[in-house]
């Protein structure tokens, strides 16, 4: 996904959730926050976007984002279920409507006997989460320009969904609207 392509997925992000009325909050780790700021620079943007949790630091993703603690003591950072309560936790902390969250080994070196590209997102609404699995080529760089298209992928997908319906996502009738 180009710059450009990126941009574009954006303001149809901020676009489809403006017309809901709802809101999103980010919790990101490997990214430090560079998700959130792909949606801020939209014009509008503070219609939708409560804010973002950059909780690069293990202990954080339990003290901010809301993770359960032994469970990381247990399985570390890089772990779906740990993807899946940040991104409920950021909702909850930032009272937004969508939360959504990564956390994952950009490197160079891997990380808890987790390969480096390994990473997880996930996207919560209505206090559940839904969490994808990624592996990202790459150096540090690549995967983390990876792991933000990827968030914003899925994070159009899903309010697209939202918006028009399972089945919908080819954004045949979404640009017509968010455009």
């Amino acid at each position: 996904m180009a710059e450009s392509e990126l941009m574009a997925t954006a303001r149809r992000i901020i676009s489809t959730c403006t017309q809901l009325g709802i809101s999103l909050a980010s919790a990101e780790s490997l990214t430090g926050g560079r998700f959130v700021a792909s949606l801020v620079d939209v014009p509008g943007a503070s219609a939708v976007v409560r804010g973002g949790l950059v909780t690069y630091a293990t202990d954080l993703k339990a003290s901010l984002a809301g993770v359960d603690a032994d469970h990381l003591e247990e399985t570390g950072p890089i772990d779906p279920v740990v993807a899946a309560q940040m991104a409920v936790g950021t909702a909850a902390q930032c009272v937004a409507d969508i939360g959504i969250s990564c956390t994952g080994v950009a490197g160079p070196d891997p990380q808890d006997d987790k390969p480096v590209g390994l990473v997880y997102t996930a996207i919560a609404f209505g206090g559940k989460a839904k969490v994808f699995e990624h592996e990202f080529t790459g150096d540090r760089d690549a995967i983390r320009s990876q792991t933000v298209q990827a968030m914003a992928r899925n994070l159009d997908e899903f309010v697209g969904e939202l918006a028009f319906g399972p089945g919908d996502s080819d954004g045949t009738g979404r640009e017509q609207v968010a455009e």
